[in-house]
């Protein structure tokens, strides 16, 4: 039980939290569902970004095993010739194609445009070169000493497989003449192992000038002097094809690739792979082919828009946002109405209560009304039907007052309608006995009871006895405001009989003077001279506060 009244306690605070706050709280629920909205998708792009990069480096890696793998392929068979040709004094083109042919070269050689031999020969030996190959190859052969012809040695390129239009081109080219390759082919001497040169376009691209690079593997000859240079077998690459090999092996995705001699720089990049969106963010690491240093360079193409996940999220996340706010304003507005509905329930309550306490004392003055007229009319009366009369007529001019009251929903009365319906059966036709003026003057139910009672026995007296007995008589009735709550109603009579000086106190003088006087608590001036009666009653303008509340609950109901 105690459980109950806390939740119906912690309900009711929720409750009144929502009135007091109609706006705040919708809002606050909609940035509090916002917030963990936006703290669950920076956690997923969060998690995106890290599985981003870890892609990034097992795509880094990928590409870079396979690039080392392309070049050490390239120089085991390097080597392999190397070691071949050291054993021969002379290597000639059917002792070359034969070991090509024998290497068999498959899937993993793409990317080289084949392999090549160079003698390395003195300047004053290129006239006897010359005719020794031409005659081994039954063609044309020159050496092209290239760009320099200041150097002593020459390394021409003597053979060059496969044969093709485009490797033709490089028979007889001069590679020591060119730095960047004579820089290779020193180091290779030197260190004795394959080495990669640096970024040159090679003559086999005629007038193109896409960057490729050659590995060189020296090959010597014993002699007494000890080791001295034969020649160079090696391979050319195009650098953009060697990248695209080793990609075949890789999941690259839509990442971009990008492969440098040397620093990242335009003027360095020798093959390129473009991502599917340009995003800037690179992982960069160094390769290792034919003992030269390579950057290789891998851009993610994860855009900077948000993931599909964080999209749902977010969407998900401020619909359900904006439709809790909206059922809170909803919730809050429900409560004022409720709150309002509980307050005007209670005002109507109130209103029944005062109005039960108001019809209890209008009947018990009503009653008492209705006593005091049998009591008085007892009194006066000696004949049964003499008695019946006058209280037949007395009561239906009380009936004739509630009447107006029923229609104004015992709301405030007109003095004019109180009159006009007590007299309206001495007032019908085009020239009436009865005459009424005056201003538009509210009575409360109470003051307007008690004027019609006057104003009845006024005009009974007047028609049995007074002006309204013949035909020449006239009753004139004005009324104006005394003071601002004190209404004066003036009766007057004329033409009629002449009054009596002998003439007897009546009941309905005795109602007047007496009940009348009393009810409006002023008194009742009514004289009797020959002319005519004439009564001036004094008659209370009350506040309408009672009234106007009930007026307002007729408007709310």
């Amino acid at each position: 039980m105690l459980t109950g009244e806390k939740k119906r306690d912690r309900k009711g605070r929720a409750g009144r939290w929502l009135i007091d706050y109609p706006r705040a709280i919708p809002v606050g629920i909609f940035m509090a569902i916002a917030a963990i909205t936006a703290l669950s998708v920076f956690s997923i792009e969060n998690g995106e970004n890290r599985r981003e990069k870890g892609l990034l480096r097992e795509v880094s890696q990928s590409v870079a095993s396979s690039l080392d793998r392309r070049g050490n392929t390239s120089s085991s068979y390097l080597q392999a010739g190397a070691a071949l040709f050291t054993t021969v004094d002379d290597v000639g083109p059917e002792l070359f194609r034969r070991f090509v042919a024998e290497l068999r070269l498959d899937s993993d050689y793409r990317g080289a445009d084949g392999i090549g031999w160079a003698y390395a020969i003195d300047r004053d030996e290129v006239g006897e070169f010359e005719s020794q190959i031409a005659l081994q190859t039954a063609s044309r052969y020159r050496v092209d000493v290239g760009e320099s012809s200041s150097q002593p040695r020459l390394v021409p390129v003597t053979y060059l497989l496969p044969e093709t239009e485009r490797n033709r081109r490089a028979l007889g080219y001069d590679m020591y003449s060119e730095p960047v390759r004579r820089a290779a082919m020193d180091e290779a001497e030197r260190a004795v192992r394959p080495t990669a040169s640096g970024q040159v376009v090679l003559v086999q691209e005629g007038a193109g000038s896409s960057p490729g690079f050659i590995i060189y593997m020296p090959v010597f000859r014993n002699s007494s002097q000890g080791r001295e240079l034969k020649g160079f077998i090696y391979s050319p690459f195009n650098a953009q094809v060697f990248l695209e090999s080793a990609l075949e092996l890789s999941t690259v995705r839509d990442m971009g690739i990008r492969l440098y001699d040397g620093a990242m720089a335009e003027e360095n990049l020798i093959a390129s792979h473009s991502p599917g969106t340009a995003t800037g963010e690179v992982l960069v690491s160094e390769v290792q082919i034919a003992n030269r240093q390579f950057l290789l360079a891998v851009e993610s193409s994860k855009a900077d828009a948000l993931s599909p996940l964080s999209m749902a999220t977010l969407l998900f996340g401020l619909s359900v946002a904006a439709l809790l706010m909206l059922l809170a304003r909803l919730q809050a507005r429900q409560a004022r109405e409720d709150l309002d509905r509980l307050a005007m329930f209670e005002e109507q309550n109130s209103i029944r209560n005062s109005l039960v306490r108001e019809l209890n004392h209008r009947v018990k003055n009503t009653l008492a009304n209705v006593l005091s007229i049998i009591s008085l009319t007892r009194r006066r009366t000696d004949e049964l039907n003499e008695f019946a009369d006058g209280l037949e007529g007395r009561v239906r001019a009380l009936s004739a007052t509630h009447d107006l009251l029923t229609k104004s929903e015992w709301g405030t009365t007109l003095i004019g309608d109180v009159i006009d319906a007590e007299v309206a059966p001495y007032s019908t036709g085009s020239d009436s006995a009865v005459s009424l003026s005056g201003p538009a003057i509210e009575l409360a139910p109470n003051d307007a009871l008690s004027l019609g009672m006057a104003i009845h026995e006024l005009a009974t007296n007047a028609a049995k006895y007074g002006a309204l007995s013949t035909p020449a008589g006239k009753v004139t009735i004005d009324w104006r405001m005394h003071t601002d709550k004190l209404a004066v109603v003036n009766w007057q009579e004329s033409g009629g009989p002449p009054v009596s000086e002998l003439r007897e106190t009546g009941f309905g003088t005795e109602l007047i003077e007496k009940i009348i006087a009393h009810e409006l608590k002023h008194p009742v001036e009514l004289d009797f001279p020959v002319e005519g009666v004439r009564c001036t009653l004094h008659v209370p303008v009350r506040a309408r506060g009672e009234f106007q509340m009930r007026q307002k609950a007729r408007l709310d109901g």
